[in-house]
Order: structure tokens, then C-alpha cells, then sequence
């Protein structure tokens, strides 16, 4: 979906190669030029990075790899909410998503007809904008919404999303931020022409059809926002910091206000203002030449003309001299947020910002990693460094536990600012952050997404790359008394803004009110000469790639128990994972114990001192036990492996209970089941699994208040030490050859005798869905989600490719029948899917599922809509013929690398399929025909009995309608959770 950000979640942090005494390394400009292009880089850049700056301003950042034969791009413009005009909030997000409705040359049937009447539109809009009489203004909406159902008969919708559906595209998406505005897509790179064909196109000279439904989708979409506790408090938090920038003046999604007086000319000025080639960039990272890659890029946008950009200019922030605190309301459950302001991205504080944050918070030895989760004294916190190119700023978060107020929590977060303003940490601190961001950068460089995204955020924030890059040498000569002076700087205990987000009703809160809107044509058969063409180009073809389980893993045994492994051929990173076929469904105790070993340490060493040792090795780890398997996984540096097994092995082994540590943890445990009530989607989950198993579900079965009160320490750490004692499988991915593996992998099961006996334990059936139900969940929100739940047959292999199309062209992306139909022609929804969804295991059952997350005032509308397509598959040899094509080139592209081939193949063993199930979808979908698909749909979503799943205020809904959908039941809080 076409989402706006809050505020970009990218910070930059620091490219490490070792230790702080590891050698520098040296970064620096250079120049060069190559098939008649001068390009810039900096040595020994490991993204391989070449900067273009083309003659009209463009600039075009390259980052070549042979991983995979696909292309990771960003188009990316430098501008965001913070440049919306005042008088138009929200305005740059609109604008992102006309983005997708194409130009003069595609997305139109007859555009000598259509341009009158959306010039009509653009004159009405404007009427509209400057009426305040309300019954002028229902008068004019009327007339937009007829001349926009009129010229929708000229319109294509989604043929942007068809374009890229055609090329074998994923991922196709977008987002506003405060400064950016990013445009996202995945590409094979065999379709580099097609794609900037399109691309070059689609900022030419956009036209803004469908505007009123798309309307719809971004009011929902504010709604939607209303409902999120998270944003509300975020969005105080930066109009307590930035009282005079437009972070804290203008939210990314605008004002209700602005919202519903939109102006099509003040988009379009935007547009002509901001949509200029020297404020933009192309950033692509994957299998190219880039010295080819230049020539076509610079081709396709030649025609863009330089244009002086409107400078964005601000009056500098005044310090904040005491507490500014601030309200915020909501169903959730109560958290704090403390906020603290710094300099802006391109600055050397924004960079000691990350570094402190990482003190305060890095998953594992931070500050409040071990003063405030490891002793349990909150139920979560944590810091977060947020890089912007005004300013930066550290959001520390803190959730209560039982009993806590948040005043409280602020206390013990300020306390933790006077530790580190003190000193009050070790040295060897900064040198585990150096040692983890190596591996994490590694990571980074692994994945085409990554670097794009970096790549792009520097981009937009207008930071040097090189500087960067050198990050890593400055990080090592930082020192302690670096970090308490510059805590002492920016943090006390009067310079900050505080977000109480309580619990209750938001009596402030308006929701964007439905306006009348009838249903547009769509088109579905409809195509422009442009996609022909498009279509027409030429591509080469790229061949797929099969797994091979024979050969792909290496298998082996070691002390007993069978080893699965997959050597990494590119870098040092490992990851190992114990697997236990048994889970809580066998041994309810699991699930508790799994989490209580967070907190537990053996008779020679204590949890702090295990999560000290695994960061200094870089090494992460987790336990977590599902319904009927259970995992424990690590992950490092190769050159650590055998330290990080040891470590482990002895925590799973020999820690021993800790009471204190108990009694936290069971209250903790009681306060996060209360707030997990308070969730909207925790409820949806719960609702789910009564539609599928029944009043006694796997999400129901769990402890009461009473059966915890009665559960002991020992208890769970015997079932930590029964579960290393428990034969299980080993799945490997490194540096290291199988032989090499199992010699340097000691047994995790000591002594002699047999290993323990699995306990049969629960097991909960799927139940055949034999009539209408209605499930309901009342919850306070603006919002009402609606899902359609069916259990259907057992797993069928040869049903596969079938499933796979049908998936595609009926529910499965934005140029899908359901997309198309509640989101382009209706304007239900913001959020809509539907899907046939394919069983964990053979013994399973399929599932049939779709989605509806709408306002209440058309509840209605949404359900009956939805009915309609799930009675009636509508038919578009067009849209069909992309769903199969896309899905093909999808395929052939698509590496499974990595640890993704030991999930491949075990996915397919708990499926009973002994090869990879991708070829037999890519060799049997040619000659699949709407016909096949049209008979899967009768079978399975037809007139067929579903359970409606529906969490929604019921104040704004009528009880008749529920209750005409099926058999009703509300079901309470206690009845969904077990508790």
C-alpha cells in the first residue's frame, strides 16, 4: 500500500571494520569517468556506489552487485510535510499518491475527452474550497462527484500498477516524510528500459484523475491515524520539540480541515515547485553496469528542466528551559515518551546522537537494556535516535508495569540521562558497539533494500557520503569523557518535552466524515497505447533458478541429532538454530519458560553478565516457543562462533531460578495481558482463531491469573533444562563446510542416556465452517476491521499454481480485482485484500480470507461489496494475463539464498513435498486459463459460509445488520484471551 511515514525511521549509523584498534581505513573523493560520464566515489566503499550529477541536476547514485538478478530502486525528491503550504497541509502526501494515476499518454482511454472534465473538476474543487455555506458545498460534492463519474468512463485505473505488474515488479510503493517524498521499486534487470521508460513518463506531466477516490483513501487513511495511539503521541511529541519548524507545525497527513478542502492547482504548483531534476534522485542497487546504467538513466530523464527550488527557511528553535508536557488519549494501554532536541543530520552531534543512543539502548548491554528490562523495573523501554536534516532528536520510551504510574517511569528513565551525564557505564561499551555495527553493516551491504535506503537517506539529508563512511575511524577515537560531555550538553533534567499517553477517550479527536461518492468505472479491460508499447520492448530473458535440497544443504550428524547447512560463500556471518519438535501445544510451561530465561543467569555468572558477553561478541540470541516447535538461535561473527555456542549452551544448560527475577516476571506478564486486551489487533488475532478452532483455541489456551499465581521458578527452568536435554535438529548457515561445523559443535545434550520423551501434550482441531457467524469485538475506534474467515480442504500440492495465480489476480496487490473494486471504483477502504491461504502443514487446512478496513458510517457498503466479489469473480482477460505474467517474471528472478533455503526446505517437508514447489507454479501457469481460476473461486469462496471477524465501536453500527450477517455472538475480552 501507498503509506506515509511518520518520520523516517533511518538513522545513520557507524560502518565499523573490528575494534577500536582495528587499522583505519581511508575514505576519501575520487574521481571518475567512464563511457562519456564523470561520476564521483569514494574509495573502498563496500556498496561500490558511483554519484552522478547529470547536466539538468540529477542526481543518480548506483551501487552494482551480482547477487541476484534484480534492481533495488528509489526515486527520491527532497521534499516533504515540512514544505506543504501552510494553508495546505497534507499536501505533499496527496500528491505522492496521484503519483500512481499516470500522465496524458497512459492511465486515460480518450484524453482529448477526459481533460475538459477534469479541468471541470480542478474549477469545482476550488468553488468548493472558498464555500463556507454547508449546504452550497453538499451541493457542489455532488456535481464533482458526477463529473468525476463521468470522466472516470475515460480513465484507466491502476495502469501505473499494471506497467509494473507487466515488468515482474514487487514491492511497488511509496512514502512521505517530513523532507522526503520516495518512490519504490523491485525490478528483475531485465526490465531496466521498460521500467525507466515508465518511470520518466510518470513525472513528466502527471495527471490528477480519480482525484475523489483517492480522496477517500487518504481520509482513511487519517482515520486510521486517529485510531493509532502511537501516532498521536508522536505527532505531540514533535509539536512540543518544534514549535517554530514545520516538523512540529504540520503533520505529514495534514489537518481533518485541510483534508477536506483540497486544492488540485496548489498540488500542481507543488509539483511544478518541488518535482525538479536538481531536487531529485534516482538511487538504484543491484545486478547492473552502472557505466551502461548511466547512459539509460540520463536518456529517459533528459527532458527535465533545472528550476531554482524554494528555499525552506526557519527560525532557529529556542532552547527548552523546563518540562513542556503534553496529553494524549486513546484505547491503548498507557506509555510515556521523553523527548530531546540536537542538531540536524549533516552535523557531528547528530552523529555522537546515534552513538549515545546505542549506549542507552542497543537490545542487549545498553543502559536501559539492563537497568530497566533486564531488572524488570519496566514493562518496555528503550531510546531512539531520530536523524533529521533541521534537527535530530532522542525519544526515550517507557512502558509501566503493574502498579507504575507514568510518572514513575519518567523518573526511572531520567535517572538512567543521570548515569550517563555521571559516567556511570564501562568503556568497553563503546568498543562492543564498534564490533556489533561491523556485523550489522555487513548485513546492510548483504541486501539490495539496504543499501538503496541508506544510499537515499543521505540523499535526502544531504549528508557526505565519505564522512559516512569514515564514521567508523571517528567512532574510535571516541571516549567515555566524549559521551559524558556531550551528555551533559543535551541531556537534563528541564530540557525536554513529555507525552503521557493515557487511556481513555479522545474527546478531541474528529474523524474525516464520509462524503457521498459513487461508485467509478475501473476499466478493467482498458489499455493505453503507452502500456502497449511499454509491453512491446524488449527484455532477455531470465532463466529460474531451482532449489535443489539434494545439493543445496549439506547434511550431516553430530553427537546424535541431525545437522542441516547451507555454507555462506560472501561474508563471515553465521546464524545457528536449535530446533525442538515440541512447543507449548505439548508442554504449556514452554512459552513462560522461554521468556523467563531472558532474565536468568547460571551459579557462575549472572543474565547481565551473559547479555554483556553476547554484545561483546556481537552475537544476538533468542528463544521462542510456538504452538509445536520450539527454537533456540544465535547469530555472530564466524570468528565467534564457538564462543557464542559455549555461551548458549551454558545458559540453557545451568541457569538456575531466580525468584526475584520470578515474581517481576509473572507481574510483568499479568500487566502485558491486560494491555494485549487493549489492542485492536490482538483482538483480531483472538477472533481469528475462535473462527478457526472453536471456543478452545490455541490463542485462548494459556494460564489463568489464578494458575500463575501457583506456578514456581523451578518449574520453568526444569523445562529449559529438560528442552537442552530434548533431540532436535541443528540448521546452519556460515563460513564454515559441514565437516567443519559439526567438529566445532559441541553437544548440547550432556551425560549419557537417552535423550527425554516429548510429551503428547494438546492439540486443537480445525473446524469446518458450516454457517454464517458473526464474531464481535466492540472497541472504541473511528475505524472497523472487518475479516472474512473460512476454513476449507487439506493440503493439495498439484493445487499450487492455481492457488498462486488466483492469489495474484484476484487479491493480491494494488492492480488486483478487490483492490481495484473497494479501493479505485468505490472508495471502501484504505486497506483491502483477500486470499487463499496455504496450510503450516499437510495435515492442515487451507484458509480463505479477505479484508476490509473501513469506516463505520460504511460498514455496510464494505461488507456487501466484498460479498459481491467473493460470490462473483469478476473477468478481465487483461488484468489476468498481467497477474500471470507478473507472477512468472516474479518467479524467474526470485534467488532463494541464504538461510532462506533452510526455511524453503522445511517448509516443504512439513508440506510433504520433496522439491521445490516454485517450479512446478512456473511450469504449469502458461497454460492456465480464467477458466481454471473462475472454477477455483466457485470451489472455494462461492456462496460458501463465512465467519465475519469484526472488531468496531458498536455505537456506530446497527445490531440488525450485524446479526443479518450470520448467527451473532459478542464475545468478551475473557472468552477471546483465556484470561
Amino acid at each position: 500500500m501507498k503509506k506515509a511515514k511518520v518520520f523516517s525511521m533511518f538513522a545513520f549509523l557507524f560502518i565499523s571494520v573490528g575494534t577500536s584498534q582495528a587499522q583505519k581505513v581511508n575514505y576519501e573523493w575520487k574521481q571518475g569517468e567512464e563511457g562519456g560520464y564523470s561520476y564521483k566515489y569514494v574509495s573502498n566503499d563496500p556498496t561500490h556506489s558511483r554519484f552522478y550529477t547529470l547536466k539538468n541536476g540529477l542526481t543518480v547514485i548506483l551501487s552494482p552487485s551480482k547477487k541476484e538478478p534484480r534492481i533495488q530502486t528509489y526515486i527520491a525528491t527532497k521534499a516533504g510535510s515540512k514544505t506543504d503550504p501552510k494553508d495546505h497541509t497534507g499536501l505533499a502526501h496527496y500528491l505522492e499518491h496521484l503519483l500512481f494515476k499516470g500522465t496524458d499518454r497512459f492511465g486515460s482511454l480518450d484524453w482529448a475527452k477526459e481533460k475538459p472534465l477534469l479541468d471541470k473538476i480542478d474549477g469545482l474543487y476550488e468553488d468548493y474550497n472558498s464555500t463556507k455555506d454547508e449546504a452550497k458545498r453538499k451541493a457542489i460534492y455532488k456535481e464533482i462527484d458526477e463529473v468525476s463519474g463521468e470522466a472516470a468512463k475515460y480513465a484507466i485505473a491502476n495502469e501505473y500498477d499494471k506497467l509494473m505488474s507487466n515488468m515482474g515488479a514487487d514491492g511497488t510503493n511509496a512514502f512521505t516524510s517530513f523532507e522526503q517524498t520516495v518512490y519504490i521499486e523491485d525490478i528483475p534487470n531485465n526490465v531496466v528500459d521498460k521500467y525507466l521508460a515508465v518511470q520518466a513518463e510518470r513525472f513528466r506531466s502527471p495527471v490528477f484523475r480519480l482525484f475523489h477516490t483517492e480522496l477517500e483513501a487518504v481520509y482513511e487513511e487519517k482515520n486510521i491515524g486517529l485510531d493509532t495511539d502511537n501516532r498521536k503521541a508522536i505527532e505531540a511529541m514533535f509539536e512540543g520539540l518544534f514549535p517554530t519548524n514545520n516538523y512540529g507545525q504540520q503533520t505529514v497527513l495534514g489537518t481533518v480541515e485541510h483534508l477536506k478542502n483540497p486544492s488540485l492547482k496548489a498540488i500542481r504548483a507543488y509539483f511544478d515547485a518541488y518535482y525538479v531534476p536538481n531536487n531529485m534522485g534516482v538511487i538504484m542497487s543491484g545486478d547492473f553496469d552502472p557505466t551502461a546504467m548511466i547512459k539509460k538513466v540520463d536518456a529517459a530523464f533528459a527532458y527535465m528542466q533545472r528550476k531554482d527550488v524554494p528555499p525552506y527557511n526557519f527560525a532557529p528553535e529556542k532552547p527548552i528551559t523546563s518540562p513542556i508536557i503534553k496529553e494524549v488519549k486513546g484505547p491503548n494501554s498507557e506509555f510515556l515518551f521523553l523527548g530531546f532536541r540536537f542538531p540536524g543530520a549533516a552535523t557531528k552531534d547528530a552523529q555522537m546522537l546515534n552513538l549515545l543512543g546505542s549506549i542507552l539502548t542497543n537490545g542487549s548491554a545498553g543502559l536501559i537494556d539492563l537497568d530497566l528490562v533486564k531488572s524488570q523495573k519496566l514493562l518496555g523501554a528503550g531510546a531512539f535516535p531520530y536523524i533529521l536534516k533541521d534537527y535530530s532528536m532522542l525519544i526515550l520510551q517507557g512502558n509501566p508495569s503493574q502498579g507504575q504510574s507514568l510518572d514513575q517511569v519518567k523518573e526511572l528513565l531520567l535517572a538512567e540521562l543521570a548515569k550517563l551525564r555521571k559516567g556511570d557505564f564501562s568503556e568497553d561499551l563503546i568498543t562492543s558497539i564498534v564490533n556489533n555495527e561491523r556485523k550489522s553493516q555487513i548485513a546492510r551491504n548483504d541486501s539490495y533494500q539496504s543499501r538503496a535506503e541508506e544510499l537515499m537517506g543521505a540523499f535526502t539529508s544531504e549528508l557526505d557520503w565519505a564522512n559516512e563512511l569514515r564514521n567508523t575511524d571517528w567512532l574510535a577515537t571516541v571516549t567515555k569523557k566524549d559521551i559524558v560531555d556531550f551528555a551533559n550538553k543535551y541531556l537534563n533534567d528541564q530540557n525536554y518535552v513529555a507525552i503521557y499517553k493515557r487511556q481513555g477517550v479522545d474527546e478531541n479527536v474528529v474523524k474525516v466524515v464520509k462524503p457521498e461518492i459513487t461508485p467509478v468505472t475501473v476499466n478493467r479491460e482498458a489499455q493505453s497505447e503507452f502500456l502497449t508499447k511499454v509491453n512491446a520492448m524488449p527484455e532477455e530473458e531470465i532463466k529460474p533458478v531451482w532449489l535443489d535440497y539434494s545439493k543445496d544443504i549439506q547434511k550431516s550428524s553430530s553427537h546424535g541429532v541431525d545437522v542441516l547447512a547451507v555454507e555462506n560463500k560472501d561474508n563471515e556471518l553465521f546464524s545457528l538454530v536449535y530446533r525442538f519438535p515440541l512447543g507449548s501445544w505439548n508442554n504449556r510451561l514452554l512459552g513462560l519458560a522461554t521468556g523467563y530465561l531472558e532474565f536468568l543467569g547460571t551459579k557462575e555468572k549472572s543474565s547481565e553478565q551473559f547479555s554483556k558477553d553476547f554484545y561483546k561478541l556481537a552475537s544476538d540470541f533468542s528463544v521462542s516457543a510456538g504452538n509445536e516447535e520450539t527454537t533456540v538461535s544465535i547469530a555472530g561473527l564466524d570468528r565467534n562462533f564457538e564462543a557464542s555456542v559455549a555461551l548458549i549452551q551454558d545458559l540453557l544448560r545451568n541457569c538456575v531460578a531466580d525468584q526475584s527475577a520470578f515474581d517481576a516476571y509473572i507481574g510483568r506478564l499479568k500487566k502485558s495481558r491486560v494491555n494485549a486486551k487493549e489492542n485492536k489487533d490482538a483482538i483480531m488475532n483472538g477472533l481469528k482463531a475462535y473462527a478457526k478452532y472453536g471456543a478452545k483455541n490455541p490463542f485462548n489456551y494459556t494460564f489463568t491469573d489464578a494458575e500463575l499465581d501457583q506456578l514456581k521458578a523451578g518449574d520453568l527452568v526444569q523445562a529449559l533444562h529438560d528442552l537442552s536435554k530434548t533431540k532436535h535438529t541443528v540448521l546452519y548457515f556460515g563460513p564454515k563446510k559441514v565437516a567443519q561445523l559439526t567438529a566445532a559443535l559441541p553437544a548440547l545434550k550432556v551425560g549419557a542416556g537417552a535423550f527425554v520423551t516429548i510429551p503428547q501434550g494438546t492439540s486443537f482441531k480445525e473446524l469446518a465452517t458450516t454457517e454464517n457467524q458473526v464474531l464481535f469485538s466492540n472497541y472504541n475506534m473511528k475505524q472497523a476491521d472487518i475479516f472474512w474467515f473460512r476454513n476449507s480442504d487439506t493440503y493439495n500440492a498439484a493445487l499450487t499454481p492455481t492457488v498462486s495465480l488466483f492469489n495474484s489476480y484476484f487479491g493480491g496487490g494494488m492492480g488486483s480485482i478487490v483492490f481495484q473494486t473497494i479501493r479505485e471504483s468505490k472508495a471502501l477502504a484504505y486497506s483491502t485484500y483477500a486470499f487463499y491461504g496455504a496450510p503450516y502443514k499437510k495435515e492442515n487446512h487451507y484458509t480463505v480470507g479477505a479484508y476490509v478496513g473501513t469506516q463505520s458510517d460504511k460498514f455496510m457498503d464494505a461488507i456487501k461489496g466484498m460479498n459481491e466479489l467473493i460470490d462473483v469473480l469478476p473477468e478481465s482477460s487483461k488484468s489476468f494475463e498481467t497477474a500471470k505474467i507478473s507472477l512468472m517474471k516474479s518467479i524467474a528472478s526470485e534467488r532463494i539464498t541464504n538461510t532462506g533455503i533452510l526455511n524453503s526446505y522445511l517448509a516443504a517437508e512439513r508440506l510433504g513435498n520433496q522439491t521445490d514447489i516454485r517450479r512446478s507454479v512456473y511450469e504449469k501457469i502458461p497454460a492456465l486459463t480464467f477458466a481454471d481460476v473462475n472454477t477455483f473461486h466457485k470451489k472455494e469462496f462461492s456462496k460458501k459460509p463465512y465467519i465475519y471477524c469484526i472488531v468496531a465501536d458498536e455505537s456506530g453500527l446497527k445490531a440488525d445488520d450485524l446479526k443479518n450477517l450470520g448467527q451473532f455472538k459478542k464475545l468478551t475480552l475473557a472468552e477471546i484471551f483465556g484470561y
